[in-house]
């Protein structure tokens, strides 16, 4: 299980690529739905459709990071750590975006951002366990 100039080789990384396509597929997904049904979400949500589309090409385009960044014959250790900095940035945003109160948000809408928080954590804690792993 030896690592080579800072990545991770493919036999041993087997959770890792697995964290890091779970994190791909689901913001994908999520980043998509705000681009197509932004106005229905910000109606839901409390959420602005003019906040939700950017969010959602930030998040596609994040998504096919990760997954390329999974599909590599090695994995770099450096990228991975700037996929867990983003996360744990997205959930620390999300908490300050409920704190500080930003939008007006719904019910629906809080529950929202708190789940995305706690997959988005769930994301994290997985990469991280995988980079141990790999270690």
């Amino acid at each position: 299980m030896a690592t080579i100039a800072g990545t991770v080789r493919t036999t041993d990384a087997k959770l890792l690529r697995f964290a890091l396509r779970l994190d791909a597929m689901g913001t994908g997904a999520n980043g998509a739905v705000y681009l197509v049904v932004a106005a229905i979400f910000g109606e839901m949500f409390g959420l602005p459709a003019v906040f939700l589309y950017p969010i959602g090409a930030f998040l596609v385009a994040f998504a096919a990071a990760v997954f390329f960044l999974a599909s590599r014959p090695t994995v770099s250790r450096a990228a991975v750590g700037v996929v867990m900095a983003v996360n744990i940035a997205w959930v620390a945003a999300s908490a300050e975006l409920l704190i500080a109160g930003w939008f007006p948000l719904t019910g629906l809408g809080t529950a929202l951002v708190i789940a995305q928080a706690v997959v988005v954590a769930g994301f994290t804690g997985l990469q991280f366990a995988g980079l141990r792993k790999a270690a």
